[in-house]
């Protein structure tokens, strides 16, 4: 088989896989245990913000058992805690912990270290076809939905 026989979609699928893949591991041996890509979603949305788990739901266009259940992951995990809203503590809000935060930066730099070996041509393209297909939108609001 000769690679470049697949069509485009499905090698920028299979080779963002593999780049996705790479670093979970990386991240794992690192001590990282237990995240999986799903879970960069959420903790892209805790970055900047601290949303209840109805609004964390309406980031990410899951229900909110959906996005509690994810929570719940995370926290068990140490990399997220809910702590108590500062106009009404009955109202508890998804925090990243100290670890959550390392975590992002060791994944940021992996990631910075992976696009050194790419190259603005591949990048370019790739951008040209989640634009062709619709898709840019809501990469650029950070809103895509979890899977695995």
């Amino acid at each position: 088989m000769d690679l470049m026989d697949i069509d485009l979609g499905t090698l920028a699928y299979l080779a963002g896989r593999s780049a996705n893949d790479a670093i979970l591991k990386q991240l794992h041996e690192m001590g990282h245990k237990g995240v999986r890509m799903s879970h960069g979603y959420v903790i892209q949305q805790l970055v900047d913000g601290e949303p209840k788990v109805g609004e964390l739901g309406e980031l990410l266009g899951v229900t909110q058992q959906a996005a509690s259940k994810q929570l719940l992951e995370l926290e068990s995990l140490g990399y997220v805690t809910r702590v108590p809203d500062r106009v009404d503590g009955r109202i508890r809000r998804a925090q990243l912990t100290s670890r959550g935060r390392r975590l992002v930066e060791d994944s940021r730099r992996l990631r910075r270290e992976l696009d050194v070996h790419g190259n603005d041509e591949v990048k370019r393209a790739l951008v040209s076809v989640l634009v062709a297909t619709g898709g840019a939108e809501p990469v650029l609001k950070h809103r895509l939905a979890p899977s695995d």
